[in-house]
């Protein structure tokens, strides 16, 4: 039996959660093409019958702006400490940067066993391909790497018997039926952030914050569930809302599909908006909307 951890780490928006998602099988993080996208640490569970990978999911890699983007850096750089594996995520559709050579060897020097997953090869052109390995080459960094499409399923199983062979032996961290360490309600927090990173621009998604009220299932076999949608500007407040609440109605309404789909129940719904001005640099107000310091595995 080969059990373990594994830290997927990269910069923002490269593809981490989902290859997680896929990994698993099950959605356990969300996905956006915006960065700031994972917030906290999350954690996908991998089973088989000889073996259980458990990936930690950390926050893109960028420069902090505020008390809540530095404490997701302190959670990504405390998390590649506590593993067994690093798997370093590089988004082949963007190239390979100095700077992801340089977050490599970072992380190669805490000393633990270190693989590339090289993501997005389907929506990229082929020919760069051996271009980006030739830069591996010469950078002098000997690392395995994976070119893989996550949306397509290529190469994943390679990636996945590698994880596992490099898993030290060990019983099972979790119980076989459980495919992730965060509860239900915050996943539907977590639907509903996915759905406004995806409807509005630029930076009301990332000065948003979602806290569930109620989340309980009725006698009707339908879950009602109430949350507020924390903006940091009453002008953002306004942009959420749209004009005669369309806006709301919209992004609340695709959350709501999604949600039922999760939770295999029907689902009511009701959302609000407050403004709580720069919640962000406030931690009694980031540890009330559930980003806390970083917790030990």
């Amino acid at each position: 039996m080969r059990s373990g951890y594994v830290a997927v780490i990269g910069r923002a928006n490269a593809g981490k959660s989902t290859l997680i998602n896929v990994m698993v099988g099950e959605k356990v993080s969300i996905v956006s093409p915006k960065p700031q996208t994972t917030r906290d640490r999350i954690l996908g569970v991998m089973n088989g019958e000889d073996y259980q990978v458990v990936f930690v999911d950390t926050p893109g890699i960028y420069k902090a702006k505020n008390a809540l983007t530095d404490m997701m850096m302190r959670t990504t750089e405390e998390s590649a400490k506590a593993v067994d594996l690093i798997l370093y995520v590089l988004d082949g559709h963007e190239g390979v940067r100095e700077e992801d050579f340089s977050l490599m060897r970072k992380y190669k020097e805490l000393g633990l066993p270190m693989a590339v997953a090289y993501t997005k090869i389907d929506i990229m052109p082929k020919e760069n391909i051996p271009l980006d390995m030739a830069k591996f080459a010469d950078s002098g960094i000997d690392l395995d790497v994976f070119p893989v499409s996550a949306r397509k399923g290529r190469n994943i199983k390679n990636l996945r018997e590698f994880l596992i062979s490099s898993m030290p032996e060990g019983g099972k961290v979790f119980e076989e039926e459980i495919v992730s360490d965060k509860s239900e309600r915050f996943m539907i927090a977590e639907i509903m952030r996915e759905k406004i990173l995806l409807k509005y621009d630029k930076e009301i998604p990332h000065g948003v914050a979602v806290v569930v009220n109620i989340f309980r299932l009725g006698e009707n076999d339908v879950y009602e569930i109430n949350l507020d949608i924390v903006c940091e500007k009453p002008g953002h407040k306004a942009i959420l809302i749209g004009k005669q609440g369309r806006a709301i109605k919209e992004v609340s309404s695709f959350a709501r599909q999604d949600m039922e789909k999760f939770l295999g129940k029907k689902v009511f719904l009701t959302t609000y908006v407050k403004v709580k001005e720069d919640w962000r640099d406030k931690p009694g107000l980031m540890k009330e909307y559930g980003y806390e310091e970083f917790r030990e595995l």
